[in-house]
């Protein structure tokens, strides 16, 4: 039997959603096009948030303007922002898009490196 090394292993997904707060990014219809299924996306903690205890934003890369697309929903992001908080690196991608009416519908998969926990 053989084993994949961490470099060759999957990242693990810890979590498909929706992005919450899409209809609040004012410049997201003008970004839309650029967003891509597959894409990387970066999670950052929202420590201070005074709306959400556990809030994290989810953006595009750097590399992509860093553009805020929203936020993990508040009923699924307790333990992902757990594992920020402890100084993991967790990372997301695009799996979907589509517009339905006025709403830009973004689901994504938060992922696990692999190696990390090894």
């Amino acid at each position: 039997m053989t084993t994949a090394s961490a470099s060759s292993a999957p990242a693990l997904i810890l979590l498909e959603c929706l992005v919450a707060g899409t209809t609040h990014r004012e410049k997201l219809k003008q970004h839309e096009p650029k967003l891509y299924v597959g894409q990387a996306l970066e999670l950052v903690r929202e420590s201070d948030s005074k709306y959400d205890d556990w809030a994290v934003k989810v953006l595009t890369t750097a590399a992509e303007g860093g553009v805020w697309l929203g936020y993990l929903p508040e009923v699924r992001n307790e333990t992902v922002a757990r594992l920020l908080d402890a100084g993991y690196t967790l990372g997301a991608r695009l799996a979907h898009k589509a517009w339905e009416e006025d709403w830009l519908h973004l689901e994504i998969e938060v992922l696990l490196p692999a190696g990390t926990l090894a």
